[in-house]
C-alpha cells in the first residue's frame, strides 16, 4: 500500500485555463527504491472538461523541495499536438518546463502545415499526441511533427501516444483478406522518422513487436489503483472482473496488486465491430463490489452488459475502470444509465464536456508520462517505475 504525503498545491506558474488549484487533493508517494508515482484523491466537483472529480498535477522537484530538474535548460523539448494539449501541458508542468513552441494549421482544402517555432538541433524531442478520434487527423499531425523534428536536425525523436489508434486492428480476426492496421501505423511513425515510441496501455502486447524501433510501454494501472486504495471498500468486498477471456491477464495482474482480489470473468461473444453479446460469468459476484477492468471503452457495449449481469449475479456495486476513454456513441447513455457506481478513466483521451456525466472520475497520467519521459532523457530504468 503506498504511503500518502500531503503537499501544497504547485506554483500559479503551472496552471492550466479553467483548472485553478484553491480546491485541489493531490498526493504523491513514494515507491520502492525512492520512485515517484502519482496518486490522486477527490478533488470534488467543478473539474472542467474532466468530469467530475480531477487531479491536479505536482511538478516533481517541487513536491519534495529540490531544485528544477536541468531539463528546463538542457538538451530537452517537449511539443504537443493538437489532440491532447492539455495532457501535454500537464507533463511540461511536471518536468518543470515550458512546452516547445510549434505553429499548426490547417489549409482550406484540409491539408496541415506544422512549423516548430524554436530550435531543435541536437536535442531529445518529444511529441505529445494520442492518435485519438478524429484518429486519422491525429496521426498525420504526428507524422507531419515527426518530419518537422527530423528536418530541423533533432538529435532523437520520441512519439509519445498516450492512446494507440488502430491498436485493435493486431491481427486477422475473419479469415483473410484484412489488412493489420496497427502494424501499417507503426510503420508510417518509423518511416516518419521517430527513434522511439512511448505508449500508454496498448491493447495487446504484441504490437510492440510491429515497432522497428524501441517501444516503452507504461501502464495505467498503478494512477487507477492508488485512487481506488483512497477510497474506503473493504478489500475483502472487491472482486475483479474481466469483461471478456482477452482481458483476463489484465485483469489478473490487476486484481493481484489490488490485495490480491479474487477474478471472475465474463464470457462473451463478439457478433461483430463494436458489437458484443454476453454469455455467462464465470466466478462469484455475490454480496462483492465488482471493479470491471479494460484498457479502453469506446461504446462502452461489452462493459455495460456486463455490469448489467453483474447485477443480476448479485454484485452490490459495480465499478468500471479503463485506461483510455474514447466514449464514442452512445457510451455515455450506456455508462450513466445508473449500472455503475462509479466509471474511473484517465485522460488519455480528452474528455470534453459535451461527454461528462456525474458517476465519471477522470485521473491524469501526466506524472507518470513525465517521469517515465524524463528516465528515457536521462537514460534510467523506465520498468523500475512498476516494480
Amino acid at each position: 500500500m503506498a504511503c500518502f504525503v500531503r503537499i501544497s498545491p504547485p506554483s500559479s506558474s503551472c496552471s492550466l485555463p479553467g483548472h485553478g488549484h484553491a480546491s485541489t487533493s493531490t498526493s504523491i508517494s513514494r515507491l520502492k527504491g525512492g520512485l515517484l508515482q502519482c496518486c490522486v484523491l477527490p478533488r470534488g466537483a467543478g473539474a472542467g472538461a474532466y468530469g467530475s472529480q480531477y487531479s491536479d498535477v505536482i511538478p516533481a522537484a517541487a513536491a519534495l523541495g529540490l531544485p528544477p530538474p536541468p531539463s528546463s535548460s538542457g538538451r530537452l523539448r517537449i511539443f504537443s499536438g493538437t489532440a491532447n494539449p492539455t495532457l501535454a501541458q500537464e507533463v511540461a508542468c511536471y518536468l518543470g518546463m515550458e512546452l516547445g513552441r510549434v505553429k499548426i494549421k490547417r489549409f482550406a482544402d484540409g491539408e496541415l502545415y506544422v512549423q516548430l517555432q524554436e530550435s531543435v538541433r541536437g536535442c531529445d524531442v518529444f511529441l505529445v499526441q494520442p492518435t485519438c478520434p478524429p484518429a486519422n487527423e491525429n496521426l498525420m499531425e504526428l507524422l507531419i511533427m515527426i518530419d518537422a523534428c527530423r528536418r530541423a536536425s533533432a538529435k532523437t525523436i520520441t512519439a509519445v501516444v498516450p492512446y494507440f489508434g488502430y491498436a485493435r486492428a493486431d491481427r486477422k480476426m475473419r479469415g483473410g483478406r484484412e489488412s493489420i492496421a496497427a502494424k501499417l501505423v507503426a510503420n508510417l511513425i518509423t518511416e516518419a522518422g521517430a527513434h522511439r515510441v512511448l505508449a500508454c496501455d496498448l491493447h495487446s502486447g504484441q504490437s510492440i513487436g510491429y515497432f522497428d524501433i524501441p517501444v516503452d510501454h507504461v501502464y495505467g494501472q498503478p494512477v487507477i489503483l492508488d485512487y481506488l486504495a483512497s477510497k474506503t471498500i473493504c478489500p475483502d468486498e472487491v472482486v475483479v472482473v474481466s469483461p471478456d477471456v482477452g482481458g483476463v491477464a489484465r485483469a489478473r495482474a490487476f486484481a493481484k496488486k489490488l490485495s490480491d482480489a479474487p477474478l471472475a470473468i465474463v464470457d462473451k461473444r463478439r457478433q461483430g465491430h463494436n458489437q458484443s453479446e454476453v454469455v455467462h460469468l464465470i466466478g462469484d459476484v455475490r454480496g462483492k463490489v465488482a471493479v470491471m477492468v479494460d484498457d479502453m471503452i469506446d461504446t462502452a457495449g461489452t462493459v455495460s452488459q456486463g455490469a448489467e449481469l453483474l447485477h443480476r449475479e448479485g454484485a452490490r456495486a459495480v465499478y468500471a475502470c479503463s485506461t483510455h476513454a474514447v466514449l464514442s456513441p452512445p457510451a455515455v447513455e450506456r455508462l450513466s444509465s445508473g449500472l455503475f457506481q462509479e466509471v474511473i478513466v484517465t485522460n488519455t483521451v480528452p474528455v470534453m464536456h459535451h461527454r461528462s456525466f456525474p458517476q465519471l472520475t477522470v485521473l491524469s497520467v501526466a506524472n507518470l508520462l513525465g517521469e517515465t519521459i524524463w528516465r528515457v532523457h536521462d537514460d534510467c530504468s523506465v520498468s523500475s517505475i512498476f516494480q
